[in-house]
């Protein structure tokens, strides 16, 4: 990423040692207020600041640590209860109110190239503050003000607070040494764990996504850290779904690595999430190719056909999953699916049972081996596993309840058939009063009393 100063980015690669000596000299015949950035690690702003205070001996210096987002910087510092005294003012940790405004902008419904992009199109309030108290900064505080700043911060700068970052006295370059760089990526590699991103908060998740796009962008990585980095960085992309981006990481990392298997199924699991099935089980096929005996991406390939209606080809790779691992419930669950779409509804039960033979306990099972006999005309079968589905969990049961109305309706139990449509309705009525209006299975419940003024209950469950 390129910041955009012509000054600066055109140039070769900053020396760490030419930078700092450039800094120190800044600071040493700096009097009263002045502006300087330089952009850094966390690490290697200590490492500065630990190295100007101990060669700078004359001056006054002192460190303000931001751990937490702030809205109003000129007031924090008006507080200092020895801001008088102060001569050079180290500030860290500005990035933070950042990463909150990175997140908001995604809950605000900000389109991912925006969000990462660093378009124009809001200012953190931290950065309005400055833009409007530039004036007070100059003429209040006779301070040499050192913002150390990854580079993502430096560029909300330029693009979000250009009338205070105009004022600048210098821009340093601090980039990370080859040695740190491969530190921090180990780091990051050893920390990552999908499981692990998902309990972030969203605001953390945003935290190291900035993190490691700066380490991606750096200009000493190894192929190998860039990938993995890469990867990484799509696993986080995905796991706050943002699977688009995540796409955009996966197919990055794969021009570095393009026989890693793991690189093509997170691909087509994203794909799927966008529902581009197709291009989904092209990154399945890969990873087949490469690990056959990976039977996740078997299934996931099932799950993609299923989904294009494609049910004999989806029962084919089924048919894999279980060579390789016959207790996969889902597995013998969505072949039965597969199963029930081509009408093949006794093979379908014999999926089912399967199912419930490793899992007897989920509703979901329970109901669809219902509907196969409820096909197949058994009503009193379907109403068995019906029953199976309502002792478990009654209150996620309004489709269930519905059925078991329809097969008592079918074997003249009207009086059970309207109880159990009463039942379906009070859970969700919109959706069943208008399934009841017009299905066949009711024939002359149609005229009952009861069956016609159903439509005025209550609904306890909530719509």
């Amino acid at each position: 990423m390129k910041l955009e100063l012509s000054d600066w980015d055109q140039d070769l690669p900053p020396d760490p040692d030419e930078e700092y000596r450039a800094l120190v000299r800044t600071l040493k015949f700096t009097e009263g207020f002045s502006l300087l950035f330089a952009r850094c690690s966390p690490a290697e702003g200590e490492q500065i600041i630990g190295k100007v205070k101990k060669e700078i001996t004359n001056r006054n210096i002192e460190v303000l640590r931001l751990n937490q987002a702030v809205d109003n910087l000129y007031e924090i510092i008006d507080n200092l209860s020895n801001k008088e005294q102060i001569n050079i003012l180290f500030i860290t940790g500005l990035e933070h109110s950042f990463y909150e405004y990175e997140e908001c902008k995604a809950l605000t419904g900000w389109n991912s190239r925006d969000i990462y992009s660093y378009s124009w199109k809001g200012v953190p309030s931290v950065l309005i503050n400055l833009n409007q108290q530039r004036e007070r900064f100059r003429d209040n505080f006779h301070i040499c003000f050192v913002f150390l700043l990854p580079l993502f911060a430096i560029k909300y700068f330029i693009q979000r607070a250009p009338d205070f970052f105009d004022w600048r006295s210098g821009l340093f370059d601090f980039p990370i040494d080859s040695e740190t760089l491969e530190q921090e990526s180990l780091r990051i590699l050893q920390d990552g764990d999908y499981e692990k991103y998902l309990t972030l908060t969203p605001v953390q998740r945003t935290q190291e996504i900035l993190i490691i796009q700066e380490l991606i962008d750096e200009n000493y990585n190894s192929p190998s850290s860039q990938f993995h980095l890469l990867l990484e960085l799509g696993n986080l992309q995905f796991a706050e779904q943002n699977y688009k981006q995540a796409i955009a990481s996966y197919d990055q990392s794969l021009t570095i690595k393009a026989n890693y298997y793991q690189a093509w199924h997170n691909r087509g699991d994203a794909l799927f999430k966008v529902q581009r099935y197709e291009e989904a089980i092209i990154s399945y096929d890969k990873v087949i190719k490469l690990k056959p005996e990976n039977y996740s991406s078997w299934y996931k390939k099932g799950e993609a056909l299923r989904k294009l209606g494609r049910y004999e080809e989806a029962i084919t790779n089924y048919d894999k999953v279980i060579a390789f691992n016959p207790n996969d419930c889902w597995t013998w669950y969505h072949r039965g699916l597969s199963f029930s779409e081509l009408g093949r509804y006794e093979d379908a039960i014999v999926s089912y049972d399967q199912a419930l033979k490793i899992n007897n306990n989920d509703i979901e099972i329970w109901g669809a081996r219902g509907m196969a006999f409820y096909n197949l005309g058994n009503y009193e079968q379907a109403l068995v596993s019906y029953d199976k589905a309502t002792t478990i969990k009654p209150e996620c049961c309004a489709g269930v309840y519905y059925y078991k109305a329809c097969c008592f309706a079918l074997q003249g139990l009207g009086q059970l058939a309207i109880e159990n449509l009463q039942h379906a309705i009070t859970m969700s009525p919109k959706k069943y009063r208008e399934k009841a209006k017009y299905n066949s299975d009711f024939g002359n419940l149609h005229k009952n009393e009861r069956f016609q003024v159903m439509k005025n209950l209550t609904n306890s469950y909530g719509k």
